[in-house]
């Protein structure tokens, strides 16, 4: 009863206490897309808009080592000054529709292309300079959605209608496809050599060891106050919590918290939930944990 009267409460609070601490006093400094608010914002520990940008139906977004942000967007991808001047952009071709990006060490950009099937590595003058044709069946806007790098150089790509994870060598050929019980998002590959992958459908996340046994996941109603709709994004921090991205389009606006921490051992220690001033979160950076994102260390 008193978890529930916190999240009741916490819906209406004024937008410096949208920052719930759930049963600790933690917070937490964050980048995230609103997705139907069409923009990338960075939010302060206690709540307030430091920084946004606008973008069209933004997921993906990082900060990066120069302060600068990267986004992904439907059209493409863009890097931004905290002066909001655009110092780099890919415009994706005209039938292409972007979910996801990522920075990566030589300071080009990894981009993924629905109806293209396809991920692209861009340079700095906006041009492709890899491509990799991914094999796929499907194509429409839910051929892809996640898709990253490792440290090691492979590519992780979310085949969200086939409901499978991709793993590519680093010259983009096909190592493995790990079939899903639903639809993945994201598919995060940990330096213990795990991944944690989200299912929207399916409202569930887990985390398979290099067995691919499952080892840790949350299911749709094991949460008290916290239910999982439509899981997106995930950030797994240096202490094992959990950051999950809950997407509450589709009839869920308005209803619950739209990003938590949860522990190893489920328990929720921090939600954010601003239903006045956002509409719905996709992806979250967590931005008081020191990490280079071009560098693989921030695992998300």
């Amino acid at each position: 009863m008193k978890r529930t009267i916190l999240i009741l409460a916490a819906l209406m609070l004024s937008p410096l206490e949208s920052f719930i601490a759930a049963d600790s006093p933690i917070s937490h400094r964050v980048l995230c897309t609103d997705y139907k608010g069409n923009r990338v914002v960075i939010l302060s520990a206690t709540g307030d808009i430091e920084w946004e940008f606008p973008a069209n139906t933004p997921q993906d977004c990082w900060l990066l080592p120069n302060g600068n942000v990267l986004f992904s967007q439907i059209t493409g991808a863009a890097e931004v000054t905290m002066d909001k001047k655009v110092v780099w952009e890919y415009k994706a071709p005209a039938k292409a529709k972007v979910h996801s990006c990522q920075p990566l060490p030589d300071g080009n950009v990894l981009v993924s292309e629905c109806f293209m099937s396809r991920i692209v590595v861009v340079g700095r003058d906006g041009s492709v300079v890899k491509e990799m044709p991914i094999k796929s069946a499907s194509l429409n806007n839910h051929q892809f959605r996640g898709a990253r790098r490792t440290i090691d150089g492979h590519y992780w790509v979310c085949l969200m209608d086939e409901k499978k994870v991709a793993e590519l060598d680093v010259n983009g050929s096909l190592l493995r496809e790990i079939p899903f019980d639903g639809h993945p998002l994201e598919a995060v590959k940990l330096p213990n050599g795990h991944l944690i992958v989200t299912l929207w459908d399916k409202s569930h996340v887990v985390e398979l060891d290099e067995n691919l046994k499952t080892v840790w996941e949350i299911t749709e109603k094991e949460l008290p106050g916290n239910p999982l709709q439509i899981p997106v994004g995930i950030h797994r921090l240096p202490n094992g919590n959990t950051i999950i991205g809950n997407y509450l389009g589709h009839g869920f606006e308005g209803k619950q918290p739209m990003v938590f921490e949860v522990t190893p051992e489920k328990k929720v220690v921090w939600e954010f939930a601003d239903h006045t001033r956002f509409k719905t979160t996709c992806q979250m950076q967590i931005l008081d944990v020191p990490a280079d994102a071009t560098k693989g260390e921030v695992l998300r």
